[in-house]
């Protein structure tokens, strides 16, 4: 549904896109997350035609983003980290007017607006179509652009941080709303917060330094986190017994140990990924110490983007020319 090759975007002699490609399946939600700078938006704005491309190819729905442009943005609905809405216009006025934008018959136009505002909840708990958009929260905000988005019942979404500013629980319902939408839209989703897309989309794309840096399922990232994994274990004991008798554990690289009343919190780093989780409790019931919890603490999704968009920033950091 969305094919990218090798699509590079530059400022002057800054790279802020630099070759990327990836595929989005139809009906898929797929994650685009990257640092500040790191060409998501960039990328987004040459999806959704706002800007053109310097070079590479980019196609939506089979419509080339560059030379099909009109046909490409009657296939998505882009909903903005900004969205451009009118504080003195009520919300029904608003979605009147881009109906007759998309170019939506007259006589459909009060059922689309009934429709999105079903959809993206525009009714609860009080009618917001006859609010000034002025006077809406931003989670509310929030939807009205999505509302907007959806008004033409495009196939595709793109969506540039829908729930930055939000609440936790607007962020919560607006994760439902996307949820809902998945299966019938096709939607690539750009977000900061690592947690949301984790629970949202199906597949991550990774961009930083202009480069694709990774890409597939959370669970496939948190796996791959370069290193080894961490053991955690919780043990009823005295402290400086248990540190030394952790050490001892053959190829232990680290051990830290917190003290939490009459138990102590003990993580250990292997030297490589051998499991450590037998020897530990072998050690527990040999020194007679009670044992609560034990367990191999693989590298979280977070630990994998900070390792990926670090390693890849600092590789075009050493590609930027020196300024003169």
């Amino acid at each position: 549904m969305i094919d990218v090759r090798n699509l590079t975007k530059k400022y002057g002699c800054v790279r802020a896109v630099d070759g990327i490609s990836f595929h989005v399946d139809k009906g898929s939600i797929v994650g685009f997350l990257g640092p500040n700078g790191a060409g998501k938006t960039t990328t987004l704005k040459i999806l959704t035609c706002y800007q053109p491309a310097t070079s590479g190819q980019a196609a939506i729905a089979g419509f080339d983003v560059l030379t099909q442009s009109l046909d490409v943005r009657r296939n998505i609905g882009y909903m903005p980290e900004s969205p451009g809405l009118y504080p003195e216009m009520k919300v029904h006025e608003f979605l009147k007017f881009r109906a007759a934008l998309r170019e939506i018959p007259r006589r459909r136009r009060r059922a689309a607006i009934a429709r999105v505002a079903v959809l993206c909840r525009l009714s609860e708990p009080e009618n917001m179509l006859r609010r000034n958009m002025g006077e809406l929260s931003r989670g509310y905000r929030q939807r009205v652009a999505l509302a907007d988005a959806l008004l033409h019942s495009p196939p595709v979404l793109i969506l540039d941080e829908p729930t930055s500013g939000l609440d936790p629980t607007q962020i919560r319902s607006m994760r439902e709303l996307i949820l809902t939408l998945g299966g019938s839209h096709t939607i690539i989703l750009s977000s900061h917060i690592l947690a949301e897309v984790e629970q949202t989309c199906d597949r991550l794309i990774v961009i930083a330094g202009g480069k694709i840096a990774a890409c597939g399922t959370p669970d496939e990232l948190r796996k791959s986190v370069i290193g080894p994994s961490r053991i955690v274990a919780e043990i009823q004991g005295n402290r400086e017994e248990v540190l030394q008798a952790f050490k001892g554990i053959p190829d232990v690289r680290d051990v830290q140990i917190k003290s939490i009343g009459k138990w102590q919190r003990v993580t250990i780093r292997n030297k490589d990924n051998t499991d450590r989780r037998s020897d530990i409790a072998h050690l527990a019931h040999k020194r007679g110490w009670a044992l609560r919890e034990l367990r191999d603490e693989a590298g979280s999704l977070e630990d994998f983007f900070v390792q990926m968009t670090y390693e890849q920033n600092i590789e075009s950091t050493d590609r930027r020319p020196e300024s003169n």
